[in-house]
């Protein structure tokens, strides 16, 4: 208790566009000055890509495609057509990102208080609001781990159409300002780690 009453935690506070800053009180590696520098040149060096209509629309896509993985969904769906085999491993990439999402939301972001950059996202894009915590990327880890298994399902050349569709989610989260860039890093280590799991276990059962 302070003196003049309970304690409260520290606010971040904004700059001229709305971007939060990390207190300087938040003494947490992911809120190091080191990362927030770094940060801020990925924010600079995306900011083109921001201000292009091809670009926007692109990245603004691929963004709300990914949330809830819906893409990944979709793509294991269209793959089953026709396959017994498939539709076996689309139910398996389905059951294994519902999993992906439970550890990463519900366990990992739980250990992280970071704020958002923005609170809503760019105003240039219309994006849901996520309520979690910026630390890891959900929709990078989602990502990462739904082309993992994908490019072992698929193999080439899919596998590389797979991976690159995962880069393009997972950066659309820092282009439409809703995550830092090192959010992008963390959900894509995660997603990596689950993933490989995921095809150990896929190994064994399918």
């Amino acid at each position: 208790m302070g003196r003049d009453g309970p304690l409260r935690p520290a606010r971040a506070s904004r700059d001229d566009r709305g971007v939060r800053r990390a207190d300087a009180r938040d003494h947490s590696v992911i809120n190091s000055p080191a990362v927030a520098r770094f940060d801020a040149a990925a924010d600079r060096v995306l900011e083109p890509l921001r201000n292009n209509r091809a670009a926007a629309a692109l990245f603004g896509a691929a963004s709300t495609v990914g949330d809830f993985s819906i893409v990944w969904h979709v793509i294991g769906l269209v793959r089953a057509i026709g396959s017994v085999a498939r539709l076996q491993e689309a139910l398996f990439l389905s059951c294994a990102l519902g999993v992906e999402s439970l550890v990463v939301n519900q366990g990992v972001k739980r250990m992280f208080k970071r704020e958002r950059p923005t609170a809503s996202g760019d105003d240039r894009f219309d994006i849901r609001t996520p309520s979690t915590s910026s630390f890891p990327s959900g929709h990078a880890s989602s990502a990462t781990c739904a082309a993992i298994l994908l490019v072992g399902f698929a193999g080439l050349p899919w596998g590389l159409l797979f991976a690159a569709l995962a880069m393009v989610v997972a950066l659309s989260r820092v282009v439409v300002r809703i995550h830092h860039l090192s959010d992008i890093i963390g959900g894509v280590v995660v997603g990596a780690f689950l993933g490989a799991v995921a095809v150990a276990v896929a190994g064994t059962i399918l």
